[in-house]
């Protein structure tokens, strides 16, 4: 018997691998994190071309900007999550000065053990928030009203507190060893805020990805009435968040406290703004409803490198406010865009 076998087929293209290629690409560009991963390479990329020769890339370098990005992504982190929710507060940078205070003058001033100053802080940062999000839900009043109030509130009460109670707004204190192991410790220039911020960045990214609430604060800052008609608690998501952004402030201002042996009322006024520019930077929308936990982990590194690089080139360290601000109208411009191409579904 003779057996015939089939000629083999010509070879052509395979038909699916393509489309399959490009549906990944338009799936991977269409992530809130895309925009933020080019902004992130393309400025360190920038920094390593004009500054690796003075110690960029170095340990020291690398953990200079991991350090400044750690500090800010402990608050950064909650306050994309009330981003998400579409609500903004204004008040973190006066709970940084505030808590710091509590913390050196309890324990510093009038000797409170540091393991219960710390949880006072803490607490201090929680009502904070809870204030803030009943404000803001209750009232109808813009978070941003409500939470410049409050910030006027905070750190005006706590400037005058810590004159009357130490005189001065700067208190200094000596950390217990068992303190700084947990909130200032070093493994060698890398400084122990950064296993805060990856910690809080997992469980902010196990709350979004992982459970109903993370899809309630989409949901909340996406299409709130469609939201509430659903039974979405927005209420009380919105309260939530407000009371877990404070809380990631009142932990700067201990971390800065332990770290820097002392407190200082006026430490936080620069991450009234940082935090949401690190978060717009990361992929976040100010109208809610749109952004992710790593997004604004590069977000925040790229605010990191942005800080740091500059001093590195030589150049006039004033020029950072200039690449961030850049950085800021492309990261919204691209935001945008990127939401638009994942509502259009191409």
């Amino acid at each position: 018997m003779t057996i015939h076998q089939a000629a083999p087929a010509p070879a052509v293209p395979d038909q699916q691998s393509e489309p399959l290629s490009r549906s990944l690409i338009a799936r991977t560009a269409r992530r809130p994190e895309f925009g933020a991963l080019i902004g992130a390479v393309a400025v360190y990329v920038f920094f390593l071309v004009t500054a690796s020769g003075a110690g960029f890339t170095s340990v020291d370098g690398t953990a200079s900007w991991l350090d400044t990005a750690a500090e800010l992504g402990v608050v950064a982190t909650p306050v994309a999550l009330l981003l998400i929710a579409g609500e903004f507060d204004l008040s973190i940078g006066s709970v940084v000065g505030a808590t710091s205070a509590i913390v050196a003058i309890a324990s510093g001033t009038y000797t409170m053990p540091q393991w219960a100053s710390i949880p006072l802080a803490i607490g201090f940062g929680l009502l904070v928030g809870l204030v803030n999000g009943l404000v803001a839900t209750r009232t109808k009043l813009p978070s941003f009203i409500v939470t410049l109030g409050s910030s006027l509130v905070v750190g005006g009460g706590a400037l005058g507190l810590s004159r009357a109670l130490s005189g001065s707004t700067a208190v200094t204190l000596t950390p217990e060893p068992s303190v700084q192991a947990v909130f200032g410790s070093k493994a060698g220039q890398f400084q122990i805020s950064i296993v805060w911020w990856l910690a809080i960045t997992l469980v902010a990214w196990w709350v979004l990805t992982r459970t109903r609430t993370g899809s309630w604060i989409y949901a909340t800052g996406g299409a709130p009435e469609v939201a509430r008609d659903a039974g979405v608690p927005t209420a009380r998501v919105k309260v939530g968040l407000f009371m877990a952004t404070s809380a990631g402030a009142a932990l700067v201002g201990v971390l800065q406290t332990i770290t820097y042996s002392g407190g200082d009322v006026t430490r936080g006024s620069s991450f009234i703004f940082d935090g949401v520019i690190a978060a717009v930077i990361g992929g976040v929308l100010l109208q809610g409803g749109y952004g992710s936990t790593l997004g604004v982990l590069l977000g925040t590194a790229t605010y990191g490198i942005v800080s740091i690089g500059i001093f590195y080139t030589g150049w006039n360290t004033d020029y950072a406010q200039l690449f961030l601000g850049a950085l800021l109208l492309v990261a919204v411009m691209a935001n945008n865009y990127f939401r638009k191409l994942a509502l259009s579904g191409r």
